[in-house]
């Protein structure tokens, strides 16, 4: 019985590997699938015969109730990024000056999704890790079995002991379009774009769920101990011959020339592939010239991603309006017929200000072209006058607000027109939606929708108003029961307990940000000392710049906003700094910290919260004076410019360590 059982697993890995990885199918469904079941069948009268490579056990009998956070048995580094071929040529110029010899590279596929670590012993796969800061990653093993593409058991006679893989996992185009349609028939929020639903998919506690999202994974680096493989495209090779996917469009190149042909043909063709892809990873492909080269504090120095620029889509303009925020900015948007872009579904774009509409001369009906800026940001990118129209006219500009219908407002500083009629219901929505957000007071059960409401129907006309709301007001509210009315009342007064910071990150002044809050509080830590302090004592403090100084300096002096904080006074709210509690630890004592990117484990609070524990200060901006630069996933401008400055980068678990050592 026990040889039927291999038998029946050896013939459906084979059908796995040929439909999963080679896309060539061996076996007819139907046929896979009562094999599958007698398989189940026969474990189930044999449970001793059961092992964990078999297909049977892809997918885990409990949801998890969390995931491990644990450390990579090898760094997962980030990649430098070029975005033109002077990149890649500076590149080469640098690493060469470490070394004469000559190489080839090997192109790669820079695949749009969530990067794993897998590790297999004698063959069969025992964990699975996501890439995390790159030291340490959530063990996520039984949601990595479910995807079909990664197999349970290597290809291999005699497997070695330990073998670590590299991989991204993602998710087709195909099975995203197919999960948004049964997302919106359900009613529930789409998926913003297959990158963002990969991750999310490996991040559920229930592999059953892993299992019908139908998650796909492309293999690019091998780990083996007593390696005897000695270039990067053997490598792949063998990847391939273990049972894993391997991307087929890899390839090698004698020179940099060859790489720019490479990078230039896959810019276009990338377009008909059934996966995203956002760039090209360039390896120097000699495994002893990549030991050779080594790495930096962040990167390899022996590999680099051009990143492509900005996916841009062709559409027409449906409408062309304004919106005005809680600063009264008015900011015009382009409303657009729906175009897919970058990954996800565009319907609008800012237009920036005046000046904007008027170098583009934007129109109704016009055919203009979109990209997403930073691969975020929605913005236009030209107008293609010759599919204009008849008749269309130019747009012109609101010279009244169109919340309140006073006059708008326009300084030669600033490139954007203003309503500043501080009544306007736009700028209170904005300012209220503000106060009560998360970083600010927190106020739960306060969102947008309620707040709307409250303005609309009067019961709320400055920030101060909320402290005089009562629960027969609140209830008074379209779909507003007594219940919620009373959570309501309850969280406005439970937030004036929020310290001094949080008020004045609050205010919603221009350019303080909750960070800038955190020192004026430190260094003004009474309302009185902060609405008297001169101007050039502000621009000296050390995280203040000149721009924030004289915004907050004009907005103390408000008699209008001095009002607004002597009614939260009133109402209970307190504008003095609390007694600073000891450190914990003096570890970082006189050291300033800016954090950058997304942690692991940790959110941004926790990270203050620790650091501030530790004696540390929080920082916004990345400067000579700046010690430690704490740094997470996708970091952005001010990793580079730490290492420009020579600023010491700390990973989480770094820092963590580093305050455990010295507690």
């Amino acid at each position: 019985m026990r040889q039927e059982i291999e038998n029946l697993r050896q013939q459906l890995q084979k059908a796995n590997y040929a439909y999963y990885v080679l896309d060539n199918p061996i076996m007819e469904d139907s046929v896979y699938d009562q094999l599958y079941r007698q398989l189940q069948d026969l474990e189930r009268q044999y449970p001793q015969f059961i092992t964990p490579d078999s297909p049977t056990q892809r997918i885990g009998e409990f949801p998890a109730d969390k995931f491990t956070s644990i450390k990579h048995n090898i760094p997962l580094y980030s990649l430098e990024n070029a975005f033109n071929f002077e990149d890649l040529n500076q590149w080469e110029t640098k690493w060469q000056k470490l070394s004469d010899e000559k190489c080839q590279y090997v192109c790669e596929l820079k695949i749009d999704g969530s990067a794993l670590a897998l590790t297999y012993e004698n063959g069969i796969l025992v964990k699975g890790v996501t890439r995390g800061d790159g030291i340490t990653g959530e063990d996520i093993t039984q949601n990595v079995k479910t995807i079909r593409s990664i197999p349970l058991k290597l290809n291999l006679e005699n497997p070695p002991e330990i073998v670590e893989i590299r991989g991204e996992c993602y998710l087709s185009l195909a099975v995203f379009d197919y999960l948004n349609e049964e997302r919106k028939k359900q009613g529930e929020q789409l998926f913003a774009n297959p990158r963002n639903a990969a991750a999310g998919t490996l991040r559920q506690l229930d592999p059953l769920m892993v299992s019908q999202r139908k998650l796909d994974f492309f293999a690019y680096t091998l780990y083996l101990e007593n390696n005897t493989i000695s270039t990067q495209w053997e490598s792949l090779q063998m990847l391939h011959d273990m049972g894993f996917k391997v991307n087929v469009h890899r390839q090698i190149c004698n020179s940099l020339n060859e790489v720019e042909n490479y990078c230039d043909n896959w810019e276009i063709a990338r377009k008909n592939l059934p996966y995203l892809t956002d760039g090209v990873v360039i390896k120097i492909n000699e495994l002893n010239l990549q030991e050779k080269l080594g790495f930096t504090q962040k990167f390899p120095r022996w590999a680099i991603a051009l990143k492509y620029p900005a996916e841009e889509a062709p559409t027409q303009v449906k409408d062309i309006i304004v919106q005005v925020g809680r600063t009264g900015a008015v900011t015009p948007l382009v409303i657009m017929q729906p175009v897919h872009l970058a990954g996800t579904i565009v319907q609008r774009a800012t237009l920036h200000n005046e000046g904007r509409i008027a170098d583009l001369d934007i129109r109704i009906g016009d055919t203009i072209v979109v990209r997403k800026a930073g691969e975020i940001i929605p913005e236009v990118v030209q107008v293609l006058p010759e599919l204009r129209p008849e008749n269309s006219q130019p747009f012109i500009f609101p010279k009244n607000c169109p919340e309140c219908g006073s006059l708008l407002q326009k300084t030669p500083q600033e490139a954007v027109i203003r309503c500043v009629n501080n009544s306007c219901p736009a700028i209170l929505r904005g300012s209220l939606i503000h106060w009560c957000s998360r970083d600010a007071l927190n106020i739960k059960g306060l969102g947008e929708k309620i707040v709307i409401l409250l303005v609309e129907n009067g019961l709320v006309k400055s920030i101060a108003d909320l402290y005089n709301l009562t629960v027969a007001q609140i209830e008074t509210l379209p779909k507003m029961g007594a219940t919620s009315a009373t959570n309501i009342v309850e969280a406005i007064a439970n937030s004036k307990s929020q310290p001094y910071s949080r008020l004045l990150y609050g205010l919603g002044i221009r350019y303080v940000g909750k960070t800038n809050a955190e020192i004026l509080a430190e260094n003004f830590p009474t309302w009185t000392k902060l609405s008297q302090v001169s101007l050039p004592k502000l621009e000296s403090v050390n995280g203040i710049g000149q721009q924030i100084a004289q915004s907050l300096f004009e907005w103390v002096r408000s008699d209008e906003n001095q009002a607004l904080v002597s009614s939260l006074i009133n109402a209970g709210l307190s504008f003095e700094q609390a007694k600073v509690t000891k450190p914990t630890s003096n570890i970082l004592t006189n050291k300033t910290l800016v954090i950058t990117g997304t942690l692991p484990t940790l959110k941004r609070q926790e990270a203050e919260k620790i650091i501030k524990k530790a004696g540390g200060k929080i920082s916004s901006s990345i400067s000579k004076n700046t010690d430690y630069l704490l740094c997470g996933e996708k970091a952005g401008s001010k990793l580079e410019k730490a290492q420009k400055l020579g600023v010491k980068i700390l990973t989480e678990s770094e820092l963590l360590q580093l305050i455990t050592d010295n507690g």
